[in-house]
């Protein structure tokens, strides 16, 4: 497993264990502001995790298809990327 790769399975374990935190926090009625704090720390860690998988991707597959000569590939790779950047921005 690459680095890049090691360093998002750590920012999903951390989501992971955060996430465990928020459940544990509500079924105790904690307080609404708390809760939502360690939310959005969720959020950044999956968004940071996010870009290091498009990163890796970029830097990996996607220059390899860019690489080939067969352009049917290409516009496929192209069409992955643009549809998993327009979910990632809803």
């Amino acid at each position: 497993m690459s680095n890049q790769k090691e360093k998002t399975l750590i920012n999903f374990k951390k989501a992971q264990s955060l996430i465990e935190k928020i459940i544990k926090m509500i079924e105790k009625d904690e307080y609404c502001i708390d809760i939502m704090q360690q939310n959005l720390a969720v959020l950044g860690l999956l968004k940071s995790a996010h870009q290091m998988l498009m990163e890796n991707h970029l830097n990996t597959c996607f220059k390899k298809a860019m690489a080939t000569k067969n352009e049917r590939k290409k516009q496929e790779m192209i069409q992955q990327i643009l549809r998993v950047t327009k979910l990632f921005n809803k």
